[in-house]
């Protein structure tokens, strides 16, 4: 089996895959909060970590993928409010909307899916949380590590949770454990604090740990969820069992649409089901795989640039062309901006220059490790693009 590494969000930097007791592999992916039929974006999360499930088992580790359904929230009891029914009755509708679509990817299903639990009472024992008005909010002042993954000063760290809350808090920068009954909400549960439910944080903590246990291998989303979500997973985690939740934290870019990330609040969305229809699914899995921002200057010179370095590493015969492109590239990122080599287009032009002038992949030139664009074929695992049947 080949070292892997993968770019972790806490440090910055790649970090070698080290399984907790090999070769079994534990990977917790945020899913989708089921309130309306889910889009292609919400779709690139579901192919990424598909993905990274079958490349790993293709290097032959033993994965288990756990992704979760939000099926409780308040954009679900909005929703459902509009809609004149309950929010339960939305919940399973839209949940098995998305089933049904992500079903037609072609990539199987994650081994488990929860949708809820919660562990709150040690948080409170220990101090880091405190009751207020039937909610239970976590004290952020109280974990000296806030903000190590997002790397925002504290001040910056606004929760989004209404200004209701706000009057509750000791701190801004606290968020809810426990969300008390409302007026008009048709879901809760009893707890100690009163009616209610778990907060979105605090959801996702509970599952990823029955389910995996602490310090798995990776944890994952969106690169929208760094903070308030992800960063917050990590303080109540390590304030209550004094361990990581997870060894590597890795994120997914955003899909764009007119320089904007597509979302449903902004209005730019392409649902999954109708994408399917209109594109199939070999079109939509490889779209979501190399998708490039709208939001990036140049972004059309830039692709042309990405098409002649790929005809160059195809055509040229003694690499003349690839060390001529070289220098042209270098003056090229030099007369933008120096954080041009961090875009993907940049990334993915340098492979094919490099194999243009050395003729080898790089995951030859660097020694052992996995180069994802050159994986050797093996016949006791499937290829990780092959659709399922």
């Amino acid at each position: 089996m080949r070292h892997v590494r993968i770019h972790d969000t806490l440090t910055g930097e790649p970090r070698p895959l080290e399984p907790r007791d090999p070769p079994k592999v534990g990977i917790y992916a945020c899913g989708p909060t089921v309130y309306a039929p889910i889009h292609v974006g919400n779709a690139r999360p579901y192919v990424v970590f598909a993905l990274l499930k079958r490349f790993l088992e293709h290097e032959g580790s033993e994965v288990t993928l756990v992704e979760n359904v939000t099926d409780v929230n308040d954009k679900i009891y909005d929703a459902a409010r509009e809609r004149g029914i309950r929010s339960a009755e939305l919940a399973r509708d839209m949940t098995d909307a998305y089933v049904e679509a992500t079903d037609r990817l072609g990539l199987g299903r994650p081994d488990r899916e929860p949708k809820a639990s919660e562990t709150i009472e040690a948080l409170i024992e220990s101090g880091h949380a405190y009751q207020a008005n039937g909610d239970v909010y976590f004290r952020v002042g109280s974990f000296d590590g806030y903000g190590k993954l997002s790397n925002r000063p504290l001040e910056e760290m606004h929760q989004g949770e209404g200004d209701d809350a706000a009057e509750m808090k000791e701190s801004p920068q606290d968020f809810a454990l426990w969300k008390g009954r409302k007026e008009g909400e048709d879901t809760w549960w009893d707890a100690p604090w009163g009616q209610g439910r778990p907060g979105w944080h605090i959801e996702c903590s509970a599952m990823a740990e029955t389910i995996l246990g602490l310090d798995f291998e990776v944890h994952g989303g969106g690169s929208d969820l760094v903070f308030p979500h992800h960063e917050n997973e990590i303080a109540q985690t390590e304030a209550a069992r004094g361990k990581p939740l997870a060894r590597v934290w890795m994120h997914n870019g955003m899909v764009e649409m007119d320089a904007e990330k597509m979302a449903k609040s902004v209005g730019n969305i392409r649902l999954l089901h109708v994408a399917l229809d209109e594109f199939g699914r070999d079109a939509l899995v490889m779209w979501l795989v190399v998708r490039w921002g709208d939001d990036e200057p140049g972004t059309h010179r830039d692709r042309w640039l990405v098409l002649i370095a790929y005809v160059l590493a195809l055509t040229s015969t003694n690499h003349l062309m690839g060390v001529l492109a070289l220098p042209a590239l270098a003056v090229y990122v030099l007369w933008t901006d120096w954080r041009t080599v961090l875009r993907p287009w940049a990334i993915v032009t340098f492979y094919a220059l490099l194999l243009a002038v050395t003729g080898r992949p790089v995951g030859d030139l660097a020694g052992p490790g996995v180069s994802v664009l050159s994986v050797p074929p093996r016949q006791r695992h499937p290829d990780p693009f092959r659709a399922l049947p």
